[in-house]
């Protein structure tokens, strides 16, 4: 099981399966620019900002997990909130053969940052899509739903980027693109684990629903750097 890899999953995902898509050294790395403004640090109790900051532009804002220490010169943290690890445990999801889903791929990736500046869902950029599969719900020329994958560790595979139009919301778009997932990463013998800001209630009580439950609650800081 690759459970454990969850505890620091950033890293691991930096320094495993997406190695080729991020950037550092041995004590601290990114995903390159363009991909998802997330950083990790091989040792969150000491992390290395100096190893990272050739890599970090100044005024770059960066999402960082698991770390709580003073910020150090030339650093500021900008916001904090508790995050909610989840994993999979439900039964493997029936086929959805009626769901009119779209494979996303590079064409799509105006609309799927139109949609994310609109909902905000955490960390996207426009190479996200590269990261994994993404699937989306169009009404017209316009993509009203989202989700796909972002972080890969062993066998955990990451379901990310969901979200909804607001005129199209309460219509199970989103469940049901997630569970597509699932249902896709279960057959490649994947483990879905997911991401919440614990003061979203809502989607916390829906993922309960769909089958995911809470591994773990850690910190999650926004950090830039001063100059």
């Amino acid at each position: 099981m690759s459970l454990h890899l969850l505890d620091d999953v950033i890293w691991h995902s930096l320094t495993g399966p997406q190695a080729a898509v991020s950037t550092g050294t041995d004590r601290a790395r990114r995903y390159a620019p363009g991909f998802s403004p997330i950083i990790a640090f091989a040792d969150l109790e000491r992390p290395d900002f100096a190893a990272l900051e050739p890599y970090c532009a100044a005024g770059e804002h960066f999402y960082c997990a698991g770390w709580s220490g003073v910020a150090p010169a030339g650093w500021q943290v900008d916001a904090e909130a508790r995050l909610l690890k989840m994993v999979w445990q439900g039964a493997f999801p029936a086929a959805d053969d009626d769901f009119a889903a779209v494979r996303l791929g590079p064409e799509h990736v105006p609309q799927m940052l139109e949609l994310v500046a609109l909902t905000k869902p955490g960390p996207f950029g426009p190479r996200t899509i590269e990261l994994g599969a993404y699937f989306g719900c169009f009404e017209g020329p316009r993509l009203v739903a989202m989700a796909g994958e972002r972080m890969h560790a062993g066998a955990l595979r990451e379901v990310s980027g969901v979200c909804t139009h607001p005129e199209f919301q309460g219509r199970g778009l989103a469940r049901r693109l997630m569970l597509k997932l699932v249902r896709r990463e279960v057959q490649q013998g994947e483990i879905p684990f997911l991401h919440v800001m614990k003061a979203n209630e809502g989607a916390h009580r829906m993922y309960q629903r769909m089958g995911f439950g809470v591994h773990q609650e850690q910190l999650v800081r926004v950090l830039s750097r001063s100059g």
